[in-house]
């Protein structure tokens, strides 16, 4: 993936601009931008088929737009946009899909391997010949990426009495089961339980590794995947910043990215804490039009009444300010 000065509005509203990055390139460097035009760099690693990257920020500024635009649903504002070559949009199955959570009814009958099986076919008019080589290689491939998210035990039972850890594995299994090159990621962690957590986030690693699938993945708290990760992209302020967790996740970058005091910190066992100003958290502009509408903040109140952030995803730098008054936002903490 590449970006080129790119910005996007949504709803009237412009939620980044001038922002280059680069993913799975051989030029593979970050920048940040803004729509003022400050700029700047961070990593310096190129990034090859098989890598882990995370999208963070706070609610807003447009991480689940990114993926749209990537997908050729929202058309860049301004910019250059390319993903493996094509123009967004362009490059079929090559690049997988995971929407943020869905929920099933669960009155609803469908299989869970009939919804893997939708990944394979469920765009296309018609009913499958019976015994066609097509549907023999289409119950191939079902079969196998069912057993490559671990979904073998439960797949042929009801989707809507499956628990939401067994519904994401087997939506995961639906975005891979066309082989694509790139798979994109919007919250698959949201509304799960901590074990669930950390067996989806271990199950994503593993198939980047040894699918050989580049995996870009919006998230909120770091910490389950922060082991994982080769590369963060880092939304804030109208631009970007991209790099290594060690290069991005920092008190000096996310100073500089905010405008703003921040103080990353890290706890015994290896989690982060990203410590800003107490506020109250935006509304998901990126999903919704118009202006966001202030909202209670999710976190523990720091010893100085600070909010305390567990990683320094969406809600660790949660904008706040007016937006119509030109002034920049300060982070909160907030859970990630």
């Amino acid at each position: 993936m590449s970006l080129r000065g790119a910005s996007v509005r949504v709803g009237g509203r412009t939620l980044w601009s001038g922002v280059d990055l680069d993913v799975g390139t051989a030029r593979g460097t970050g920048s940040t931008g803004t729509g003022t035009g400050h700029s700047g760099s961070a990593g310096h690693d190129g990034l090859a088929r098989g890598e882990f990257v995370a999208v963070l920020g706070p609610n807003g500024v447009g991480k689940s737009t990114l993926l749209k635009v990537l997908l050729g649903v929202l058309p860049p504002a301004g910019g250059q946009v390319r993903v493996l070559g094509a123009a967004p949009g362009k490059a079929g199955d090559r690049v997988g899909y995971l929407p943020q959570r869905r929920s099933f009814d669960a009155s609803l009958r469908l299989r869970g391997v009939d919804v893997v099986r939708l990944g394979w076919d469920g765009d296309r008019w018609g009913v499958p010949l019976p015994f066609s080589a097509g549907r023999r290689a289409a119950a191939r491939r079902i079969a196998e990426v069912v057993e490559l998210v671990g979904a073998g035990a439960y797949a042929h039972r009801p989707i809507g009495q499956l628990s939401g850890g067994e519904q994401q594995r087997l939506l995961i299994a639906q975005a891979l089961v066309r082989r694509p090159e790139l798979l994109l990621l919007d919250e698959p962690l949201d509304s799960l339980d901590l074990p669930n957590q950390a067996a989806v986030a271990a199950l994503i690693g593993r198939i980047c590794r040894e699918e050989g699938v580049t995996v870009m993945m919006v998230a909120h708290d770091v910490n389950p995947i922060l082991s994982r990760l080769d590369r963060v992209v880092y939304l804030a302020e109208g631009g970007a910043v991209s790099g290594t967790p060690a290069e991005v996740i920092t008190s000096g970058t996310l100073t500089r990215l905010y405008r703003t005091p921040i103080e990353v910190l890290r706890t015994s066992d290896g989690r982060l804490v990203v410590v800003g100003q107490p506020e109250a958290p935006a509304h998901h502009s990126d999903r919704h039009a118009g202006p966001p509408a202030p909202r209670a903040a999710e976190g523990t109140s720091g010893p100085s009444g600070d909010r305390v952030a567990e990683g320094p995803g969406a809600e660790a730098a949660e904008p706040h300010g007016d937006p119509a008054a030109g002034r920049p936002a300060t982070p909160a903490g907030g859970r990630t």
